[in-house]
């Protein structure tokens, strides 16, 4: 990445906000390429290969997980970056980094964990995402997590409610969550990361969702988004209608994304243009400038309204979340009241339920379900 072509908004690595526990540079790597790395090489990173996207680990190999669905992000996030003159290594590293706090068994996972925990403080996945990088990760001698650059911590934390956000900042002033209180945007990388997100989960369960079964062509037909790219597949090559395999779906799926990503980037361009932001600190005060325009955010509504009904309230989605649920909730119980049965710097913690729900997110789906059943001696998925 060439630093002297970015953008006069883009965040700079000379000029970051630095790091809770000041250290000396990294050379060749500049600040930005040194959080990613240390993303890839963290233990939570390495789980996430067996954590829940849709569907539950054990159902099938190629479906995606949470470790491939990052991947797909940061890949999606550094090509729109590279167009815009954005940095694209504080993108990629946003993009690994932002599921880091998922629980085993994806959304179903993260709500019974705050069920769990509602007297507790509750629990979020991206609160537990920073929470990870911040305190959880031991690798280092000289502090907790990864010590990472307020820049990445900044766009991991994406969501944060005001209750959280002045807690987070009692420990912390004029850290990542400031920008919950006071209204202000993250940078333009953290911007991209979120939007890339959206865009890597809609294409990438459109093809989980066809491989299962469960969502098939026909249905998809009625999803303009879609239609229109698999119309236009088809008018450049006829014999995908009666070609066998998946090749239809896939030229779709890569136009589409393709189509997307030049739309986001055509009206992000567009939007700094209009604003000109001076550097990356007048972004902040300025709506947010990474966007689509109008008639491709409703396209991906509509697309979004298809894969809420049709896939992720499937009957076979719910009874599987139904299952995974009562996993999280009975081990979070087992080890309230039996906390030795963790390992002894989660039972030995000061917080036991924070330790507990600590302990549990950090679980991979496989790991989970083996608990479960040592606990209590059930078994609620057939491998």
């Amino acid at each position: 990445m060439d630093l002297a072509a970015l953008a006069s908004g883009a965040s700079d690595p000379r000029r970051s906000r630095g790091r809770r526990l000041a250290e000396p540079p990294a050379p060749p790597r500049n600040e930005h390429q040194r959080d990613r790395d240390r993303i890839v090489h963290s233990t939570a990173f390495r789980r996430l290969v067996y954590k829940t996207q849709v569907f539950i680990n054990h159902e099938g190999d190629l479906f995606r997980t949470r470790l491939t669905h990052s991947l797909e992000v940061a890949q999606l996030g550094r090509s729109a970056a590279r167009a815009l003159h954005l940095n694209e290594d504080l993108v990629e590293a946003i993009a690994l980094a932002h599921d880091l706090g998922h629980t085993p068994f994806g959304h179903a996972g993260q709500d019974a964990l705050h069920a769990c925990m509602r007297d507790h403080g509750g629990f979020e996945h991206n609160l537990q995402s920073l929470r990870v990088v911040d305190r959880l990760e031991a690798r280092y001698a000289a502090f907790d997590g990864l010590n990472l650059c307020f820049e990445t911590r900044e766009g991991i934390l994406k969501h944060c409610s005001r209750t959280h956000a002045l807690r987070l900042l009692a420990e912390e002033p004029e850290g990542p969550a400031q920008r919950f209180l006071d209204g202000t945007q993250p940078s333009l990388e953290a911007q991209l990361a979120n939007l890339a997100d959206g865009l890597a989960y809609n294409a990438h369960d459109i093809d989980d969702g066809v491989r299962s079964g469960l969502i098939t062509m026909e249905q998809l037909a009625e999803v303009p988004l879609f239609a229109q790219w698999r119309d236009a597949a088809l008018a450049d090559h006829p014999a995908l209608a009666t070609r066998p395999g998946r090749r239809l779906l896939f030229e779709t799926l890569r136009r589409m994304l393709s189509a997307q990503i030049d739309d986001l980037v055509r009206t992000t361009e567009a939007a700094l243009a209009e604003h000109r932001p001076a550097d990356a600190e007048a972004v902040r005060g300025l709506p947010p400038l990474v966007r689509f325009s109008p008639a491709q955010h409703a396209l991906q509504a509509g697309l979004k309204h298809f894969l809420f009904a049709a896939l992720y309230r499937h009957p076979s989605v719910t009874q599987t979340t139904a299952l995974a649920r009562t996993a999280v909730a009975e081990l979070f119980q087992a080890y309230l009241g039996r906390p030795t049965e963790m390992p002894a710097d989660y039972a030995q913690a000061d917080d036991r339920p924070r330790a507990v729900a600590d302990y549990i997110a950090g679980m991979t789906d496989r790991y989970a379900l083996r608990e479960h059943h040592r606990l209590t001696g059930r078994r609620l998925f057939e491998a």
